[in-house]
Formats: structure tokens, sequence, C-alpha cells
């Protein structure tokens, strides 16, 4: 069994002084994958024994940034998507191990009034024929902040943020897309009817208290893997960050 995590951290600075190391040993994932670590190189000295770590830091400071751990070392490791538009951002960490590839994504905001939708539909291309390309190799596991609730059971006020960020049509027929291209949405795998499950929620009108939430953060499988997909959980227990980790564990 392996067990993997995601998790939009929305800062990594700032979580480690809410107990993010205690929550990281308790969990003792096999990969531990983050989102939104907001630093540069040299800013944090995190001491995480017995693990491997890799971190893609966006040029901009204070600003984007994924990382991943793992207790095994990968094969290899690729950081971005081989694509300079996109690479500025450090949103994407590929490692490749024997049986599969992980990937770790943040992906791109859509802002408000959706001023960034028309980059964000040329990453979506992108990045779905980049996981293609990898699956002609082994089979994928992507895990990350997708920032879009896929169908309306995905959020809790769907009527109302029909074209919002993270909730617009494109965005949406982006991530139906994506599964129609051979991908798992593996929580809906196991809870296709469950509601009320969140992974984000607004710090504003008590949103997490009242679970006003949404369902943006995903591990998405290459259906190949299905038969070793054990379970799911969104662990929204879990506080320090606006955001709470999400895990699989494969056989």
């Amino acid at each position: 069994m392996k067990k993997m995590i995601s998790w939009n951290v929305n800062g990594l600075r700032a979580i480690v002084t809410k107990g993010f190391v205690d929550i990281f040993n308790d969990i003792d994932a096999d990969i531990f994958c983050l989102q939104e670590i907001k630093l540069q190189e040299g800013q944090i000295d995190l001491q995480l024994p017995g693990y491997f770590k890799y971190w893609n830091y966006a040029q901009k400071k204070g600003y984007s940034g994924t990382a991943i751990f793992t207790k095994e070392e990968p094969l290899s490791v690729a950081l971005g998507m081989g694509i300079e538009e996109h690479d500025q951002e450090g949103r994407v960490i590929t490692l490749e191990f024997e049986e599969y590839y992980v990937i770790t994504v943040y992906t791109p905001n859509s802002k408000a009034e959706l001023a960034r939708l028309d980059y964000r539909m040329t990453w979506e291309d992108d990045f779905k024929n980049y996981l293609k390309n990898l699956e002609k190799n082994k089979p994928v596991i992507v895990c990350g902040d997708l920032n879009v609730a896929h169908k309306e059971i995905d959020l809790k006020n769907p009527k109302a943020n029909r074209k919002n960020a993270g909730f617009s049509d494109e965005e949406r027929n982006k991530c139906s897309e994506l599964l129609e291209n051979g991908f798992i949405d593996t929580f809906r795998y196991f809870y296709p009817e469950q509601e009320g499950a969140y992974s984000w929620w607004s710090y504003r009108f008590n949103a997490r208290k009242n679970n006003a939430g949404w369902r943006i953060d995903y591990f998405l499988a290459s259906e190949v893997l299905e038969n070793r997909l054990e379970s799911a959980i969104i662990h929204s227990e879990i506080l320090g960050s606006d955001h709470c980790p999400v895990e699989l564990i494969i056989k």
C-alpha cells in the first residue's frame, strides 16, 4: 500500500508555525505533495528525516510554488511541463517511479471576472497533453489544487457561482474533458453521491464553520490503475490552511 497526500498549504512558512510538522508526522504518508508553498530556495529549513524533498519555486517571490516529499527515491524528477509560458510559476512537479508517475499541480486561478480564463484554457490543454504523453510510458497519478469544482455536488452554492472562477462552464468542461480522456476522479469513484465533501473554504463568512466550501483538490489516476485504488479521503478535520489535505491509498 502507498499512502499519498496532497495539500494546498497557502504558505508553507505560515503553516509551519501552526503545527505542520506534527501533522506531517502523524499522517506518515509515503508521498506528500504541497501546493502554494509561497517561498524561494533557502527561505525555510524544513527537517523531514526519511524523505527526499523536491521543490519548484515560482520566479515571483511569495507566490505559488509546489513541493513533493517522498520516502522512496524517484527514478527521475521534472520541474514544470517544459513549456516556457507555463513554467515561471512553479506549478508542476513530476516524479517517476517504477510503476507510475506522480505529478503535483497547482492549476492557475482564472481570477476575478475570469480575467485569466484565456490563459487557463491554454494551460488546461497543454497540461492534458503533458499527462497523456507521460501516459504513453506508464500510468499517471496527478494530485493538487485544480482550481475547479467539477459538478454542482462539488460546491455549496452552485447557482450563485455559475460564472465565477473555479465554477465557470469553460473550466468545468476542461475538467470533464480530462476525465473523459482516461482519468478517474478518485474521490468520486468511491463516493459518487456524497454531498458536503469540500476541500477549500473561504476565510470569510464563517465558511468553514458552516461547511460552505468547494471541492477543488483532487487525486486523479489513469484508468488502468482502477483495480489498485484502495481508498480516498478528504481530511476536513485538519486545519492550518484554507484548504485541507486530500488522500489516496493505492495498492
